[in-house]
């Protein structure tokens, strides 16, 4: 039997939205919802990433027909919230309008795919530095904040050669050292709020990584100003494996996974 073949289609919106419930004083809504709380609307272009998984069909080679994704995506997702104000027009939707809820929401929408394929996953992006991701292997959400800082560092193992340095690591070994614009992404799951839907506090979140990492690891020389990287080879495997440790217990929620791009070409990943 053929292994199954996942297809991800992807589809964009524009949708205007608050967090802010009338019932409540000011001072409630900002306990509720944050520095985010505000009576009047804010806009986003959100990016809907859909993951089905299915055996090729024989005779035509596909898992799905791409079409019959597209047609569901627009009577479905496009039209019901392009240009909408998600509080006030989207009658359907009923929640708080916050990345979680809504993934549960398309989860829901887009449970009987066209064809013989199974909804697997589902990606949404709000902004550049932040989406939330819903697997139905785990049943789960996850929310990913994306931050950058810029350090420099030299690779180099203490108990080789100046030649063999040069040989395994070449211009990274540059004896005056070189930098990066490095990029983090911290993904975290929990127990969504009752009310909000909210899986953790993302201010929470922002505090704990730009204390942790960015005002520790920004503008600094990995070798000479990290304590916990004294006497290591500074590679982004031993990085990212120190910056996943410095969050795990202190970060909200749970600490599913870190991402640390080096460069565009250059990725590594931690998973708790």
């Amino acid at each position: 039997m053929a292994s199954p073949v996942t297809l991800t289609r992807r589809v964009s919106f524009s949708a205007g939205h608050r967090y802010w419930s009338p019932d409540l004083s000011a001072d409630e809504n900002r306990a509720r919802f944050g520095h985010w709380a505000s009576p009047f609307n804010h806009g986003h272009n959100y990016v809907l990433w859909v993951s089905a998984s299915g055996e090729v069909d024989d005779e035509n080679g596909m898992v799905v027909n791409i079409k019959w994704i597209d047609d569901l995506l627009q009577s479905t997702v496009v039209d019901a919230f392009d240009q909408k104000s998600i509080n006030d027009e989207v009658s359907e939707f009923t929640g708080v309008p916050c990345l979680e809820n809504l993934l549960r929401y398309f989860a829901e929408l887009l449970e009987e795919l066209p064809g013989r394929v199974e909804l697997v996953g589902l990606k949404l992006e709000e902004s550049p530095i932040l989406f939330a991701e819903w697997t139905r292997e785990r049943d789960m959400v996850t929310v990913t904040r994306i931050y950058e800082f810029a350090a420099a560092h030299r690779l180099a193992v203490a108990t080789l050669s100046e030649e063999e340095n040069w040989r395994l690591f070449g211009k990274c070994h540059n004896p005056n050292g070189h930098g990066h614009n490095y990029v983090l992404e911290v993904t975290v799951s929990g127990q969504p709020d009752p009310v909000t839907g909210f899986i953790v506090d993302l201010d929470e979140v922002d505090k704990v990584v730009e204390r942790e990492v960015l005002d520790r690891y920004d503008h600094k020389n990995l070798d000479q100003d990290i304590p916990e990287l004294e006497g290591k080879n500074t590679t982004s495997e031993t990085v990212a494996q120190a910056i996943f440790d410095r969050l795990k217990d202190k970060v909200p929620g749970v600490l599913e996974r870190i991402r640390l791009y080096e460069t565009a070409r250059n990725v590594f990943e931690v998973t708790g």
